[in-house]
């Protein structure tokens, strides 16, 4: 019997293939009718025997294309028309109906595309912009839907006969792969050397285009730096092997010791320098190419400077075909084969990814620039992985530390409908806001930190762009209680703007909690572990190591480490020597410097009381219960770390030093007050310097704290399920970035028989805040 169906389909459906798929089921089937784009998804008309049309049906969602995102399938019946063929029509116009379609990430060059790439046959060999419908640009070049190329920045290049032949033909993988293009009609790029820069509107070109890439790969041979235009900005190159190349770049970017990020010719290469397990390996290899935190080897020809101090490196692999020809090459002509690919910014600002930006800002920096006319229309930085894995954990799974390229914009899925269509503005360190509708949630790419106009910027432009891609006008605003935050600055300016928006302030450490309950899927009560450097309390001072009874809507404090002044206020994080006598003078008082430690006689005796002074007389000394800055205290105490060049560095170094074979633990005391657990650390203190004065290995001083951190998180979970009767833990935090710590206290909660709930799609740290902060408050309008 025949019939015809309207099939609707919602998810990422366009751009990743997916008309061409539904033409060659439906040819498959024999079935006539038509596909188009809308500004919703994809809709087809199909009409044939009942029976068959109920297996096309079912081969969409069996057979869909690796890259789409089916969310939704709707169908009805319909009357026969008589449909002779099959056909695939234009996209409908926005005006039929409402904008709200999900757009795919930026996609990893795929092996049809990266053997066209190296076929000195093929039209497009060596040709650093090959791309087609399963690979390429996506979120970076769209600047409205539907997903058309006259809505990209592509839009400017006319194809070519043959390139538009490829993208007319149903049959062709280039079938409306928007950014298509050859090197008779595409993007070009040029080497500009950094003295040619006369100003920022100069497009001076060093060298033929043609001559560009082997250009670039020689200076990269030679130790020069050259900034290179990729898909969401800038990246600063020079080889990963040169120290002297790697002690420039470092002088003239601004930064000190941070580790910079890495990319690899190959598998092969990274394993030559890094341990990589099954998980790590698929990560490196999936189409999203993050950069992925993965263990050295020792004796590694990577230099020194790449990554001081540390344990592992941040590495990828080629991504774009300008990358591939740039480290193919290397393996071939003996040029590096491995490249620190850091972010084309100066230190605190956000990366560049317009031509003219980058030679004002990156002039000083870079010897030459490997530019190209392709726009870049949203800056996108690239993403950072830690793997979370053991026996505590199962097969493992990623840590999203920084979540850009390769995973934005595809939206967290929510449990619940929300009420309203919502903006959250997020925290001002690792700033992400977050705008949501329906189901979804749209947490953005990683903005920075939000403590200077250039990100100011940056946060405002891309929340307008979310707005739009997804037809989202925002009814409720939600942002941290922190009243001197540049977001919550911009949220309280949009509400004088606009009477009509409800404006919800959410407490930072509760906001951390409910994204991991989000992201889990988990709508009933929790015990939340908290744990990071600050966070604006309910109570008007500042938190970081709190214990929470919480549900979406509301959390009840039960339990925070004693509370320390933080001398000097925000200075003692860059300083974290200031927190190191802060706890020291609240156990030890005036008997301080007669301890006999190092530590004691290293500090300079008039700033020792300079800092007890503003402590003793609470001068710019805000109290704090943070772990956070408990970490930075006992690095600095034992030596590690007094000062800063970077955020987290001192907790980071401690760990990185951590003896991971050692069981011992120090002792502590958990004090009950007003129906408040109190953790006082002083014993920790003790144990610590009776370890410095036995001469014994930082490695193990190193372990014990950590092991005595998870011991602590476990017995006051433990006295809080007895409280409560719960049996959910939630751990969320800058802190649980510390995978021994982390490792540590999952394994002993879950030994407990507690379920432990962690973050994988979007950061434990500031970046995962948003997220929080939007399903708070839309549980709080359900209560109102």
């Amino acid at each position: 019997m025949l019939q015809r169906e309207e099939v609707r389909i919602k998810g990422i459906v366009q751009g990743v293939g997916f008309r061409p798929f539904i033409y060659s089921l439906a040819s498959k089937h024999h079935l006539n009718g038509f596909v188009l784009n809308n500004t919703e998804g994809v809709v087809i008309e199909i009409e044939g025997e009942r029976e068959t049309l109920k297996k096309f049906i079912s081969d969409i969602t069996q057979e869909a294309p690796p890259l789409s995102r089916i969310e939704k399938i709707q169908t009805k019946m319909l009357p026969l028309t008589g449909y002779k063929t099959f056909a695939i029509k234009p996209s409908a116009s926005p005006e039929l109906g409402e904008k709200f379609v999900l757009i795919s990430p930026d996609i990893a060059t795929c092996e049809d595309c990266l053997k066209e790439l190296f076929d000195p046959m093929d039209k497009r060999f060596g040709y650093p912009f090959i791309n087609c419908t399963n690979c390429g640009p996506r979120f970076t070049i769209i600047k409205d839907i539907p997903y058309d190329r006259e809505k990209t920045t592509m839009h400017k290049f006319k194809m070519c006969s043959l390139c538009q032949e490829e993208y007319e033909n149903p049959l062709n993988r280039r079938f409306h792969a928007q950014p298509n293009a050859c090197p008779d009609c595409g993007p070009q790029v040029e080497l500009v050397e950094s003295s040619e820069v006369a100003s920022p509107l100069r497009m001076g070109v060093e060298s033929k285009r043609k001559e560009a890439m082997k250009d670039t790969i020689e200076l990269l041979r030679q130790g020069k730096i050259v900034a290179i235009k990729g898909l969401g900005g800038f990246h600063l190159a020079c080889d990963a092997q040169n120290q002297e190349a790697v002690i420039n770049l470092r002088a003239r970017k601004y930064r000190e010791e941070k580790p910079f990020a890495i990319m690899a010719a190959s598998m092969e290469v990274i394993k030559s320098f890094c341990f990589v397990n099954e998980l790590e390996e698929k990560l490196l290899l999936s189409e999203k190419r993050p950069i992925i935190l993965l263990r050295k080897r020792e004796n590694s020809l990577i230099a020194n400077g790449v990554a001081p101090k540390q344990k592992y490196y941040g590495v990828m692999l080629p991504y774009t075909p300008l990358h591939h020809l740039i480290l193919n090459q290397g393996v071939i002509n003996h040029a590096p084969t491995v490249l620190v690919m850091t972010s084309g910014n100066i230190s605190d600002e956000p990366i560049s990814y317009k031509n003219e930006e980058a030679f004002s800002r990156l002039k000083g920096i870079a010897d030459y620039f490997l530019i190209n006319d392709r726009e870049i229309h949203i800056r996108c930085d690239d993403s950072v992985i830690r793997c979370f894995s053991g026996e505590s954990c199962g097969k493992g799974k990623e840590m999203i530390l920084r979540r850009a390229r390769g995973y934005v914009p595809e939206p967290v899925e929510l449990p619940f409908e929300l009420k309203s269509h919502i903006l959250s503005c997020g925290a001002e360190l690792k700033n992400t806001f977050c705008l949501a509708r329906d189901n979804y949630a749209f947490v953005s790419h990683h903005i920075g930190d939000l403590e200077n106009l250039e990100t100011l910027t940056s946060f405002e432009q891309g929340i307008e762009h979310f707005k739009n891609l997804f037809s989202i006008i925002p009814e409720v605003i939600a942002y941290d209680l922190h009243p001197e935050y540049l977001s919550t600055k911009y949220a309280k300016k949009l509400s004088t703007l606009n009477s009509q928006l409800l404006t919800l302030g959410v407490q930072h450490h509760h906001a951390h909690i409910a994204s991991c309950m989000a992201e889990n899927g988990i709508t009933q009560k929790v015990i939340g572990v908290a744990f990071d450097g600050l966070g604006y309390g309910s109570d008007g001072t500042l938190w970081g190591g709190e214990f929470l009874v919480a549900d979406l809507s509301e959390f009840k404090r039960v339990g925070h480490f004693k509370y320390v002044p933080m001398p000097g206020g925000t200075q003692a994080i860059e300083e974290p020597y200031r927190m190191a006598v802060s706890y020291l003078h609240q156990i030890y008082g005036e008997d301080t410097l007669d301890l006999g430690i190092e530590f004691t006689k290293r500090i300079d005796k008039k700033r020792w009381k300079m800092l007890t002074t503003l402590i003793n007389k609470r001068i710019n000394s805000p109290i704090i219960s943070s772990v956070g800055r408990l970490f930075d205290a006992v690095s600095s105490l034992i030596g590690i770390r007094d000062k800063v060049n970077y955020e987290g560095q001192a907790a980071i170094e401690l760990e990185m030093i951590v003896d991971e074979n050692c069981i011992e633990e120090y002792n502590y005391e958990i004090k009950s007050q007003n129906s408040m657990l109190i953790i006082a650390p002083a014993q920790i203190f003790a144990g610590i310097i009776e370890d410095l004065k036995s001469k014994r290995a930082l490695s193990i001083i190193s372990a014990k704290f950590h092991n005595t951190i998870g011991s602590i998180i476990r017995d006051v979970v433990l006295r809080i399920r007895e409280l409560f009767d719960l049996n959910e833990v939630v751990l969320s935090g800058g802190v649980f970035q510390n995978m021994f710590l982390l490792h540590n206290a999952v394994g002993k909660l879950r030994e407990d028989g507690f379920n432990v709930y962690t973050h994988h799609k979007v950061p434990t740290n500031d970046g995962g805040i948003s997220l929080g902060q939007v399903v708070i408050a839309n549980a709080r309008i359900l209560c109102v």
